[in-house]
C-alpha cells in the first residue's frame, strides 16, 4: 500500500515512519526532503504551488502542513491552499485513496468557559486563523464527505518543549484564575494517525486527538516545577498570556470518540509524556 504524507514535518515523519515500519510504501512530499529518514522517500515539493504526479496506486493520504507563522496568511497557505492543491491534484491524475486524513486543530472550539466538549460541540472559533482552520475542514468534507479531519490539541514531544523551558529558565507564569488545556505526545499524534487510516473500517469523518487528561495550567506548571526540581513559577501579573501571544482557549477537550475505536496511548496524560522527555526518551526522527 502506498502511503502519501503531504507535508512531511515533525509530525508527519513521525507518522511516516510508522506506517513504513507497518510495512506500507511511504512518500513524503516537503520542500526540505533530504533529511528525511530512511524509509520515506522524499520529494522537493511546494505544496502551495503545482504539484508532482500521484502515484496511481495512492490508497492513503494524510495532510499534515503547518504554518510557519501565526498570521491569517500564513494560515491560508497552509490549511487551505494546501489542501486545495492535494485534492485538485488527486482530481487531476484521477486517484481514488481508500483514505484522506486531514490534520486541524481544536482551536477551531473557541473557549468554552472550561466546560467539557467533544466531536458533537459546534466548532466556533473565536480568533482569525481558527476561522481558517475551520474553512480547511469545511473545503475538505465538500468535497469528500468521508474524509477524516483530526483536531489535535497542543503536540509536546521530543523538540517540542516549550513548558519545560519556559519552568527551567524562569519565564514561566501561572494562570491567575484556573485556565484548562489539552494536549497529545507528539508520538500519539502519529500514532492516531496510523490508526485511523488503517484499522478503523468506518471512521467517523472528525476526531478530537488530546491525551485523556485535560489539565489546569497551573497543575501542568507545579508538575514540571517538581520534576526539575525549580520553584513553582510566580502567578501572572496583568492579563494572561505573554505580550503578543495567542490567546488561552479555557475547554476540557474529550477523547471518548477516538478511545472508542480501539486506539491506546502511550501518553495517557501529561505525566507519562513529560517524564520521558525529561528522561531523554524519544527523538525527533526515530
Amino acid at each position: 500500500m502506498t502511503v502519501l504524507m503531504a507535508g512531511c514535518g515533525d509530525l508527519g515523519t513521525e507518522a511516516g515512519l510508522r506506517f513504513a515500519a507497518a510495512g506500507h510504501r511511504v512518500l513524503g512530499w516537503r520542500r526540505r526532503p533530504q533529511n528525511l529518514p530512511a524509509g520515506i522517500e522524499g520529494s522537493a515539493v511546494d505544496l502551495t504551488r503545482a504539484l508532482p504526479p500521484v502515484p496511481p496506486e495512492t490508497r492513503i493520504v494524510v495532510v499534515a502542513a503547518a504554518a510557519g507563522q501565526r498570521t491569517v496568511d500564513a494560515y491560508r497557505a497552509a490549511y487551505v491552499d494546501v489542501l486545495t492543491n492535494v485534492l485538485d491534484a488527486l482530481d487531476r491524475d484521477r486517484v481514488r485513496p481508500e483514505r484522506i486524513l486531514v490534520i486541524s486543530s481544536t482551536a477551531v472550539y473557541g473557549d468554552s468557559g472550561g466546560d467539557s466538549i467533544d466531536e458533537s460541540t459546534p466548532a466556533e472559533p473565536t480568533t482569525a486563523t481558527a476561522k481558517v482552520l475551520r474553512t480547511a475542514e469545511e473545503l475538505l468534507h465538500s468535497r469528500h464527505p468521508d474524509a477524516v479531519v483530526l483536531r489535535l490539541a497542543g503536540i509536546y514531544g521530543p523538540g517540542r518543549t516549550m513548558l519545560i523551558d519556559q519552568v527551567r529558565n524562569g519565564t514561566a507564569r501561572h494562570p491567575d484564575q484556573p485556565q484548562f488545556t489539552n494536549r497529545i505526545h507528539r508520538d500519539d499524534a502519529a500514532a492516531a494517525i496510523v490508526h485511523l487510516t488503517t484499522r478503523v473500517s468506518e471512521p467517523a469523518n472528525m476526531y478530537i486527538g488530546v491525551d485523556d487528561c485535560p489539565a489546569e495550567l497551573g497543575n501542568v506548571l507545579g508538575f514540571l516545577a517538581a520534576e526539575l526540581g525549580q520553584r513553582m513559577p510566580p502567578k501572572e501579573a496583568g492579563p494572561a498570556g505573554a505580550p503578543g501571544a495567542a490567546p488561552r482557549a479555557n475547554k476540557r477537550c474529550s477523547n471518548a470518540l477516538l478511545r472508542s475505536t480501539g486506539f491506546e496511548f502511550a501518553y495517557p496524560s501529561f505525566r507519562e509524556g513529560y517524564r520521558a522527555i525529561l528522561a531523554g526518551q524519544g527523538t525527533r526522527h526515530r
